[in-house]
């Protein structure tokens, strides 16, 4: 029943389309999208930080990092403290369709919540962010489990 509602949830929020968001004629998948976003909200992280943020082998992140500097939203610039490594940085344009995809999410979830009252509405927030708040600190989380499991 649990897997039910999340699946639920996931199809609804979109983040099983091919396309996610839209921004200007400019077309981003969901995995795109969250490397934007923890770009935008990290001071210039590694490509290593964040495909590990993101729970996601080095080899696939890599493409799709190559595709948004491709796009002109993401560039990739040498680390000043490790030059083996590349930091990741929003171009003015990614930058743009980082807020407007935050812009968009921020209305579509603001559209949900209205629908309920505000007792709902702060149950509801107080549960997501205790889900989130177990789901990171814990070694199961399918984002940081290292030995091997599957979700």
């Amino acid at each position: 029943m649990m897997r039910k509602s999340f699946q639920e949830i996931t199809r609804s929020f979109g983040l099983l389309n091919k396309t996610c968001c839209s921004v200007d004629g400019v077309d981003v998948n969901a995995a795109q999208s969250h490397i934007l976003y923890e770009i935008s909200v990290n001071d210039n992280p590694s490509i290593q930080k964040v495909a590990d943020l993101l729970g996601t082998d080095i080899t696939t992140f890599s493409r799709q990092i190559q595709t948004l500097v491709n796009m002109e939203l993401v560039k990739k610039m040498p680390s000043k403290e490790d030059k083996r490594s590349s930091i990741l940085v929003l171009t003015k344009k990614g930058d743009q369709v980082a807020e407007e995809i935050d812009r968009q999410v921020n209305e579509y979830l603001e559209a949900i919540f209205s629908q309920m009252t505000d007792f709902e509405r702060e149950t509801v927030q107080r549960a997501i962010h205790l889900v989130a708040k177990v789901m990171t600190s814990s070694p199961v989380f399918c984002g940081t489990n290292k030995d091997g499991g599957s979700c």
